[in-house]
């Protein structure tokens, strides 16, 4: 079942908790269905796009941080009927996190964030790189399969979406006004990603006023690639405990 930026898996009427799960940069809800079946199966978990694929794909996509956050609140404003948390990963922890900023009037009863943190790094440039320079970051990173950046028809559809959720994140700055978050957070990273290093997530601590708990998995970027369930019982774990 798809509703254009959101698509359900499972139907789950009757459930007790709902979970939005967002995409990283260049990705799409297709990388997270499998995640699905690992979950409780009274929990509704709502998969959202970006626009630009999957079901938006004829939609331009966003190039900021805040105008693709808005656009994802009024995405999940009116499923807010039941406790919910947000998870994110890489740049889907940044939209999740400036949505939780913006969704005050019922906010989410747990916040996941998966290799993003809103403690800065070196400033970066890579929505302007070339593209053999942007395939072989991406190529790194991993979570893409091969075939798609060295297929040309594969690559004309990917480079676009990757350049602008790219620049979604090179030019995000943190607000200076932004309060510390009331929320109960769970930080997730993989223990050899270089550019989100467990030191730099752990920044996210600053962040909070809620529970904070840091998981470090072993890998890079994707450190869930061939361990999703483990990363999804941690996941339920922390929701488990912020809704007891």
């Amino acid at each position: 079942m798809h509703e254009g930026a959101l698509t359900r898996v499972r139907t789950v009427p009757h459930s007790r908790f709902r979970l939005f799960v967002l995409h990283h940069a260049g990705g799409s809800h297709l990388g997270y269905r499998g995640w699905v079946r690992h979950f409780p199966a009274d929990w509704d978990i709502c998969l959202l796009d970006a626009p630009g694929r999957a079901h938006s794909s004829g939609d331009e996509p966003f190039r900021s941080a805040d105008a693709l956050a808005e656009h994802m609140c009024r995405v999940v404003r009116p499923e807010r009927d039941r406790p919910y948390g947000l998870f994110g990963h890489s740049m889907g922890a940044l939209v999740a996190y400036e949505m939780t900023r913006r969704l005050t009037d019922a906010p989410p009863t747990w916040l996941g964030a998966s290799a993003w943190s809103p403690a800065l790094g070196p400033e970066r440039d890579r929505h302007r790189a070339s593209a053999e320079r942007l395939r072989e970051a991406i190529a790194r990173m991993g979570g893409t399969p091969r075939h798609a950046l060295e297929d040309p028809d594969l690559w004309a559809y990917i480079e676009p979406l990757v350049r602008a959720d790219l620049e979604v994140v090179d030019t995000w700055r943190p607000d200076p006004r932004a309060a510390p978050l009331d929320v109960p957070l769970s930080v997730f990273g993989g223990a050899e990603d270089r550019g989100m290093t467990p030191e730099r997530l752990a920044g996210w601590a600053d962040h909070v006023r809620g529970d904070f708990a840091h998981h470090t998995l072993p890998g890079g970027h994707f450190y869930f690639t061939g361990r999703t369930g483990d990363l999804v019982t941690l996941i339920t774990k922390d929701i488990q405990a912020a809704l007891d």
